[in-house]
C-alpha cells in the first residue's frame, strides 16, 4: 500500500483558500474514489472535497474551522496496492540549517530553540516559514510574533486554531517574548544564539475592538460562509476604489406588458416570469454594446471579457451566494427567467455546485425584491461593476406638455471600480439600459 495526499482543491476562479467546515470521514474509514471527504467553504461556494483515490483514511491533517490555501494537504489516505511505507520526511539541502518542522505524526516537543538534546529542529527564520492568509491576518490583527508560536498542524504548520487558542488564553507571544507554549529552559541550557541582527521595532498592527456581551445578549458564532463573505467584501472595498451612479427609469409599459402575460406564462412554463428577468436581459444587451463594462482589473492590464456571464446575488437566511447565468446575452427573457428560478432554488436548498458559481463577469443584484429604492452595492471582486435593481414604485411624473401622471419608476444604482471604469462610459451604459427598458412593451418585446 502507499500513502497519498489529498489537497485543498481550487473551487472557483480567483479562489485561493478554503475553510474545512465539516469532516465527513474519520481515520480508519474506507472510501472509494470520488467519495466526499469534507465540506469546504470559500467566498464563492460551499462544496464537498472528493477523494482522488480508493483506500483508507490515514490522518486528518486539517481540523474543522482551519483555513488552508489551495494545494495544501488536508488529509492522507492509504491506497490499495504499492508499498506501505509512510510519506518520507523531506531532508534539508546540504549546507542548509536543520530548521524544518517535524513530519506529520511526530510528537511535538516543547524545548527551546538551541536547548541541548532538543528533538525539535529550530523554527524557520528569515521569512522561510509558510503561513496561510488566515493565519497572517490573525497574527497582524493581534500583533502575534509567529516565530514564537508552536504549530500543531502538518510538519509543525501554524493553524488558525493555534492562534485562536492563544488569543482566547490571553497569552499572546509578541516580539522579544518567549514562546507561549515553551517551558522555562533549564539553568544549564545553552543560551540561544541571535538568529539575525535586531531590527528596529515596528508599530503594532491595529487590533479589532474587543466587545463584551452583556446579560441577555445573544452571541452568534461566525460560520465559515459568513467569514468567507466578510473576507471577500473587505478585499473588494480595500482594493477597488468604488464610485457610484444612479439613473431613474420609467418602466410603466414594461409593468403593463408583464402583468398581461404573467398568468398564462405561469400555466404554460411552470414558473413565474419576474421583472428581474427583463432587467437582466436589458443589461446583458447593453453590456454587448459597451464591452468595457464587462472587464476586470489585472494589475498591469485590464482584461475585457468576451463572454457576458451575469452573476446574480441570491440570499438565504444566513449566507449570500452569487451563481452565474452564462452567456446571458444569447438567451431569451424566458431562458433567463428559468435560470434565475433554478439557481435561486439551488442556493436556498444548498445544492449549488462550484460550476454554478464560476465565470461571472458582471453582477446584477435584485435589491428591489425586499423594497429597497436606493442602495450602494459592493463590487463582486474581481469584476468591475455591480448594478442594484431597486423596487418599482408608482410616483407622479411630469410628462410632455406639463401633464402629471402616475408612472411605474425604478432606480438602477451602479457601483464601479474607478481603476477600470470612468463616469463617461458608465453614464452612456446606464442611459442605454434605460432606453432598452423603456421600450419594452407588448408591441416590440417577446419573452421567447
Amino acid at each position: 500500500m502507499a500513502i497519498e495526499k489529498i489537497t485543498m482543491p481550487q473551487l472557483g476562479e480567483s479562489v485561493t483558500e478554503g475553510t474545512i467546515e465539516k469532516w465527513l470521514v474519520q481515520p480508519g474509514d474506507h472510501v472509494n474514489k470520488y467519495d466526499p471527504l469534507a465540506e469546504v467553504n470559500t467566498d464563492k461556494v460551499t462544496a464537498e472535497v472528493p477523494s482522488s483515490f480508493t483506500g483508507t483514511i490515514k490522518e486528518l491533517i486539517a481540523s474543522e474551522g482551519d483555513t488552508l490555501e489551495v494545494g495544501e494537504v488536508v488529509c492522507t489516505i492509504e491506497t490499495e496496492g504499492g508499498d506501505s511505507a509512510p510519506v518520507e520526511e523531506a531532508k534539508p539541502a546540504e549546507g542548509e540549517k536543520a530548521n524544518e518542522m517535524p513530519a506529520a505524526g511526530a510528537a511535538p516537543t516543547k524545548k527551546l530553540e538551541g536547548e541541548k538534546g532538543s528533538s525539535k529542529p529550530a523554527k524557520p527564520q528569515g521569512g522561510k516559514a509558510r503561513y496561510s492568509p488566515a493565519v497572517l491576518r490573525l497574527a497582524q490583527d493581534h500583533d502575534i510574533d509567529l516565530n514564537q508560536v508552536e504549530g500543531s498542524g502538518n510538519e509543525g504548520r501554524i493553524t488558525r486554531k493555534d492562534l485562536m487558542q492563544l488569543i482566547d488564553s490571553g497569552n499572546i507571544p509578541q516580539a522579544g517574548s518567549e514562546t507561549a507554549h515553551a517551558p522555562q529552559a533549564a539553568e544549564t541550557a545553552e543560551p540561544v544564539q541571535q538568529a539575525a541582527p535586531q531590527q528596529a521595532p515596528k508599530a503594532p498592527a491595529a487590533k479589532e475592538e474587543s466587545i463584551e456581551s452583556a446579560p441577555g445578549d445573544i452571541e452568534i458564532p461566525v460560520t465559515g460562509v459568513r467569514k468567507a463573505i466578510a473576507a471577500n467584501m473587505l478585499k473588494s472595498k480595500h482594493e477597488a476604489p468604488h464610485a457610484w451612479m444612479m439613473i431613474e427609469v420609467d418602466v410603466t409599459d414594461l409593468a403593463q406588458f408583464r402583468d398581461s402575460i404573467k398568468g398564462d406564462f405561469k400555466k404554460k412554463e411552470g414558473f413565474n416570469i419576474t421583472y428581474f428577468a427583463f432587467f437582466v436581459k436589458a443589461i446583458s444587451q447593453a453590456l454587448k454594446e459597451f464591452p468595457m463594462m464587462n472587464s476586470m482589473w489585472a494589475g498591469d492590464k485590464i482584461i475585457q471579457k468576451k463572454d457576458i456571464n451575469i452573476s446574480i446575488a441570491v440570499a438565504s437566511d444566513n449566507a449570500l451566494f452569487v451563481p452565474v447565468i452564462k452567456n446571458a446575452d444569447e438567451k431569451s427573457v424566458k431562458g433567463i427567467g428559468r435560470e434565475i428560478n433554478e439557481l435561486a432554488q439551488k442556493a436556498r436548498t444548498g445544492k449549488l455546485k462550484s460550476a454554478d458559481m464560476q465565470g461571472g463577469t458582471f453582477t446584477v443584484n435584485n435589491t428591489g425584491s425586499f423594497g429597497s429604492v436606493q442602495s450602494m452595492g459592493i463590487i463582486n471582486h474581481p469584476q468591475a461593476a455591480i448594478i442594484q435593481v431597486e423596487s418599482i414604485v408608482k410616483r407622479p411624473v411630469i410628462m410632455q406638455g406639463g401633464m402629471i401622471a402616475a408612472r411605474d419608476m425604478v432606480n438602477l444604482c451602479l457601483s464601479l471600480d474607478h481603476r477600470v471604469l470612468d463616469g463617461l462610459v458608465c453614464g452612456q451604459f446606464l442611459a442605454r439600459v434605460k432606453e432598452i427598458l423603456e421600450k419594452m412593451n407588448k408591441d416590440n418585446t417577446s419573452v421567447y
